[in-house]
């Protein structure tokens, strides 16, 4: 053999076992592919598996009367799986196919039947395992498609798979948004009750194992959960719903009045320091108001004359005046040169209860600058001592750090001018429920309370924590000292800057007006003219139930305390004081001369009983007619049977008009009517025979 026919020979056998090779490769994958294919396939599903968590439904949150503040609810994203065992065959799929489309098509109404049939062919013929059918659909509408052809061949077989997300809602909507606050994983500081209680909210989520098919697309592999979400427990809020409702309409009203820029209203239990309305509103464009910030606890501010509560006390407790001590009220100039002036005028010498009554800046700075001008550190230390330069370390988060100058630790301290402006509520900052607090520790006797907004927290309707306002100061001034303060605050309103507006008759008022000029960022004072107008205090006077602060930013045109925000504060404390019977139960009772039961139209005795047991009323039953006639007896009222019988004249005297037309028209009668209110006369007397079509006159008065 030659050396070419050698080489051939070697080649084709290489080729050869080349081919061999190839085609035993071939085999080997269709038998991978087609013969043992579901055993690998479902090596491969088995490998593709993990374990998500799934997300409990947080709890509620309630009002302090029950209304249900913030809720979840289930929410659906509907699926389908085309593959799923119970729709595998074609012929069962082709049949029922177009039915499901037509329901889909009623039901949702966003796709014609034949759009939803070619969409569900086209995902059948890609042999989609996850095709999205509608989002955020309710639990009760789910229970419907449930039962639509295909899905209703069996919870896991006909192909519909409901991922479940739970909605936050508000079923009051915006009423007390800011308070209830939200939880975003996108923001780094919680708002409001749902961030501050998350951690009891939230719950504790479930597991379900869940399978990634092509496309990386992870779809569960049972409908339920392996583990079951445990659901989050209740919050009662201390928030009253009917107060809230009050505080922002009436904040919205007084706003859009004044086109002012921003406001806040805050109302709270004296004796538990329990907030029952926080409002919040900034203008975001003419005559529309939204709560995008709390102003309530985040706005710190130049308190302005409200201040003036803490200066009149530190001079009283240390006895340096009394409520009778005059001083004047004329323009002070302070030795750096700058004048002290009241933007109402003076109103002359006065005494130190009369100066505080009509709010005078010149009065208050001069007696403050008197008394603790060469010790400032004396009055300041009032200040720290009533903690009012401290946080109030509150249930929920925001809370602005309280700016109280004194003259060891602020650079910023002006020996002429920071303590007489200290005085009348400027050169330090104070939020609106700070200064609340304070005026509620004069209401409360003298007991300085941090509020609170959560009373306890519930699961399966079982408390499981309870809270009570923490109790910052037990006694901030002597009982004489709170004696004075108080009749002072009653003084402003009976007599003061408050008596045009806030005085009510009915009962008495006790609080302060407040106007401060609000410095414009970093352009000081000087700029435009900003001002912040304030009302503070509590009712009634004589024992107080309710504290409650308005303040209102930026009015346009009148921007004094009492003539922007006492308007505000009067309607809520009227709305308020009228609702609660237990702040007038001491209102004399005045009997009337006549104290017989009232007298009651004849008629049927169904209605009638109905009326007199709801007033618990007496009733001497003799007669079990559907229809009666009254007369009154001294052991109460008893009835006079008036059964109609058929061919006699009925007795409709004392019967309203709707009671006798009825007995008339069951008789045959024609009537003419002449007058309004019951029956007092008829023209055919009780007892007469008569017959169908006889005309009955029948007299009312």
């Amino acid at each position: 053999m030659n050396i070419r026919a050698n080489i051939l020979l070697r080649v084709y056998l290489a080729f050869g076992l080349i081919v061999l090779f190839a085609f035993a490769v071939l085999l080997r994958l269709g038998d991978v592919q087609f013969i043992q294919g579901h055993k690998w396939k479902a090596m491969a599903d088995s490998l593709s598996t993990k374990e998500f968590d799934i997300e409990a439904a947080r709890g509620n949150i309630y009002s302090v009367d029950g209304s249900l503040l913030a809720t979840s609810v289930p929410e659906y994203e509907l699926r389908m799986d085309m593959l799923a065992g119970g729709i595998q065959k074609k012929e069962v799929f082709d049949t029922k196919v177009d039915s499901l489309a037509m329901k889909l098509s009623q039901f949702f109404g966003d796709k014609s039947a034949k759009d939803y049939s070619r969409f569900l062919r086209k995902a059948r013929q890609d042999s989609s395992r996850y095709v999205l059918i509608k989002r955020k659909v309710t639990y009760q509408d789910l229970k419907i498609i449930r039962k639509f052809p295909l899905f209703n061949i069996g919870k896991y077989t006909g192909g519909l798979m409901a991922i479940q997300q739970n909605k936050r809602i508000l079923p009051f909507k915006d009423l007390a948004q800011r308070t209830i606050g939200y939880l975003n994983e996108n923001v780094k500081n919680p708002v409001g009750l749902e961030g501050a209680y998350g951690n009891y909210i939230n719950g504790e989520s479930g597991k379900q194992i869940m399978q990634r098919i092509s496309g990386g697309v992870w779809i569960p592999v049972n409908n339920e959960a392996e583990v079951a979400p445990k659901d989050g427990a209740d919050i009662i809020s201390t928030i009253d719903i009917n107060m809230q409702d009050l505080a922002q309409s009436a904040l919205k009203e007084g706003l859009i009045r004044s086109k002012a820029h921003h406001g806040a209203v805050i109302v709270m239990e004296v004796a538990t320091g329990e907030v029952r309305a926080v409002a919040n509103y900034t203008r975001v464009e003419e005559g529309v108001y939204k709560e995008n910030f709390n102003y309530a606890i985040a706005g710190n501010q130049d308190p302005g004359s409200t201040f003036k509560l803490a200066s009149y006390m530190a001079l009283l407790e240390d006895k340096m005046v009394d409520t009778n001590t005059l001083i004047g009220t004329e323009n002070y100039r302070l030795p750096g040169g700058h004048t002290i002036k009241d933007s109402h005028g003076s109103v002359g010498t006065v005494t130190v209860k009369k100066a505080f009554e009509q709010s005078s800046n010149s009065a208050v700075a001069q007696l403050i600058n008197k008394h603790y001008g060469n010790d400032p550190i004396r009055f300041t230390n009032h200040l720290y001592d009533w903690h009012l330069n401290e946080k109030m370390k509150l249930q929920i988060s925001g809370e602005a750090q309280p700016v109280v100058k004194n003259p060891k630790t602020n650079k910023s301290w002006n020996k002429n001018m920071t303590l007489p402006q200290m005085a009348y509520g400027y050169e330090m900052q104070l939020t609106p429920l700070k200064l609340l607090s304070f005026y509620n520790a004069v209401a409360n006797n003298g007991k300085y309370l941090a509020p609170i907004f959560v009373k306890e927290i519930r699961r399966l309707g079982n408390p499981i924590e309870q809270f009570k306002a923490r109790v910052i100061n037990d006694k901030i001034c002597s009982d004489e000292t709170l004696s004075k303060i108080k009749s002072m605050l009653e003084g402003v309103v009976l007599n003061g800057s408050g008596k045009l507006i806030v005085y009510n008759p009915l009962y008495n008022i006790a609080g302060k007006t407040g106007t401060a000029q609000v410095a414009d960022d970093n352009l000081g004072y000087k700029a435009k003219k900003q001002y912040q107008a304030s009302f503070v205090g509590y009712f009634p006077a004589e024992k107080p139930k309710y504290s409650m602060i308005v303040v209102i930013n930026d009015p346009i045109g009148e921007y004094y305390g009492a003539l922007v925000s006492g308007p505000v504060f009067r309607k809520i404390a009227d709305r308020i004081y009228a609702s609660d019977v237990t702040m007038y139960n001491s209102v004399k009772q005045n009997m009337v001369g006549n104290t017989t039961a009232p007298e009651a139209k004849a008629g049927q005795s169904k209605a009638t009983k109905q009326v007199y047991n709801a007033f618990g009323i007496k009733a001497l039953y003799a007669a079990k007619s559907e229809y009666f006639n009254s007369a009154d007896t001294s052991n109460g009222i008893a009835y006079e049977e008036s059964t109609p019988t058929k061919g006699v004249m009925p007795n409709i005297k004392g019967m309203g008009l709707k009671d006798a037309m009825y007995l008339v028209g069951n008789a045959g009668l024609k009537a003419r009517v002449k007058g309004s209110g019951k029956v007092i006369n008829q023209s055919i007397l009780p007892g007469s025979r008569i017959g169908k079509g006889l005309l009955v006159e029948i007299e009312l008065n």
